[in-house]
Formats: structure tokens, C-alpha cells, sequence
């Protein structure tokens, strides 16, 4: 039995602000994928594998279908101007409290320096807030990753007192700290 929290969200979910187009991965997206997932610093900071070729794309994609259609996550596209993917923002119901939602984001080392992850991260949060009744939204961030520290800074999280939350991650334990950006309604969060 899986007991990961869930939640609905319309489907397909597409959102547009501050200059950029999110939308869920197609099958066509597989090269783009790899063009932004095959790099060290993806591989550093991510569970994602490495090194991230065309068949980790098709599992990738498969898993992000399966995900999205058991109401776990939902991973959206970073998309300028109608072009190819730039980056991806994940959202999911944290699993260290169900009545938070947690966001994970990357970049494609061609695009980084332009504001994506930062308009990724403020367009999810506010559909989130306006959207999902949640305590509040969350980044965990490992502890010397300073760029997604800049993100969170950038875009109103602040650095919590939450306890480190400690994932393993290509055999090593990650342990993360908890960024946080308040939420809607707290109460009606705690009844979802």
C-alpha cells in the first residue's frame, strides 16, 4: 500500500508569468532532457541520474507520467519564447508533512544566469498559494548549494528551524535544510 500524500491538480497543468511558459513533459522533450541533465552540477546538486543519456530521458518521463498520474508530483517544463526546455520545477505533497507542498527545480547549465529558476519558483508559488490550501511552501536545499540559496532568497522563502531532513540520494546521505515561503489557509491545509 502507498501511503505518499496526494493531491489533484487540473490536467494538463500549464502556467505562464514573468516571461516564461511551464508545462508538463511530452515524449518530444526527450533531447532536451538530456541536453539539460547531462551536467555536473545537475548531477551534484540532484537525485537525477548521471551520466543522462536518451534512456534515462525515456525513464525519466515515463516516471514523471506515472508520478503525476498517481497524484504524487507534477514536473513542468521551463519554457522561453516557444522554444526548447530550459529547466524543470517539480511540485509534490512534502512527505515530511503532508500539509506543505515542496518544490525542486534545475536549470540547463546553457541557460542558468537569467532568472529561470527564480520566475520558475515565484509563477508555482503563487498558483500554489492561490491554488492549494497548504501551511506553506517548501525548498529543501542542501547546505552549500548557494545558487538554489540565492533562488530562495530571491523569490521570499526564509531559512527555517525546521530538524535537516536527511535523503539518500546515488548512495550518499544528503541532508537538507528547510526553506519556506507561508502558504493559504493553515487550518483548511490541515483537513486535506
Amino acid at each position: 500500500m502507498n501511503n505518499r500524500p496526494t493531491f489533484t491538480l487540473p490536467t494538463p497543468l500549464r502556467l505562464e508569468g514573468f516571461g516564461i511558459h511551464l508545462r508538463e513533459w511530452s515524449d518530444d522533450d526527450g533531447p532536451d532532457l538530456v541536453a539539460m541533465y547531462d551536467d555536473p552540477e545537475i548531477d551534484r546538486w540532484t537525485p537525477v541520474a548521471s551520466p543522462f543519456d536518451a534512456e534515462a530521458a525515456r525513464k525519466y518521463l515515463a516516471a514523471a507520467r506515472d508520478q503525476r498520474a498517481a497524484g504524487h508530483s507534477v514536473q513542468l517544463a521551463v519554457i522561453t519564447d516557444g522554444g526548447p526546455a530550459q529547466g524543470e520545477i517539480l511540485l509534490f505533497r512534502s512527505a515530511a508533512d503532508e500539509r506543505d507542498v515542496e518544490l525542486a527545480y534545475g536549470v540547463g547549465a546553457a541557460h542558468r544566469g537569467h532568472g529561470l529558476a527564480s520566475r520558475a519558483v515565484r509563477l508555482v508559488t503563487e498558483y500554489v498559494v492561490l491554488h492549494i490550501a497548504v501551511r506553506r511552501v517548501v525548498l529543501r536545499i542542501e547546505e552549500g548549494n548557494t545558487a538554489s540559496e540565492r533562488v530562495a532568497k530571491a523569490t521570499g522563502f526564509a531559512l527555517t528551524d525546521d530538524e535537516p531532513v536527511v535523503r539518500t540520494a546515488k548512495g550518499r546521505e544528503v541532508v537538507l535544510r528547510t526553506w519556506s515561503h507561508p502558504g493559504g489557509d493553515a487550518e483548511q491545509a490541515a483537513v486535506l
